[in-house]
């Protein structure tokens, strides 16, 4: 039936998998990606790295640092520069939030991922705090004993 209002399932472009182990993931929310022509052909084609990509907030607005979005093969002069500072998009209440969270110590805002929701370019930003490295050993640990129960119920 055209036209249907069920909702779709995000297509992820691309995932910051090192950001989960690095960070321990307190709120997320979806923001909106303000983009160029030729960003939004690129993001399609998978051509983007997301690993050491950051939000800040200045002025009163959000903006997400150090995305790489390769340059579009077919797009020539009206190429843009790949780490270029993006605006993010949030909603006015959303913003105030996140400000009083981001000031407070040891508290930062990291990409978890970037997908097109009906068509449009959404990131994934998560409120996370630093792990330290003890963390990061409970958590292997955990994911390996997970995994070895799962060996011996398939084994059953």
């Amino acid at each position: 039936m055209a036209g249907s209002t069920a909702e779709t399932a995000p297509e992820i472009i691309v995932s910051n998998r090192k950001a989960r182990h690095e960070y321990h993931v307190l709120e997320t929310w979806q923001a909106g990606v303000v983009l160029q022509g030729t960003e939004v052909k690129s993001l399609r084609a998978g051509q983007a790295y997301l690993q050491d990509a950051y939000a800040r907030l200045d002025v009163g607005e959000l903006w997400l640092y150090n995305l790489h979005i390769s340059p579009y093969e077919a797009g020539n002069r009206f190429n843009h520069d790949p780490l270029r500072p993006r605006k993010l998009l949030l909603h006015r209440q959303q913003l105030r939030k996140l400000v009083g969270h981001v000031e407070q110590k040891g508290l930062t805002l990291v990409p978890l991922d970037i997908h097109f929701q009906r068509g449009i370019a959404k990131v994934t930003l998560a409120l996370a705090r630093g792990k330290k490295l003890h963390d990061k050993r409970d958590d292997l640990r955990r994911r390996d004993a997970e995994r070895e129960i799962e060996r011996g119920y398939k084994a059953v």
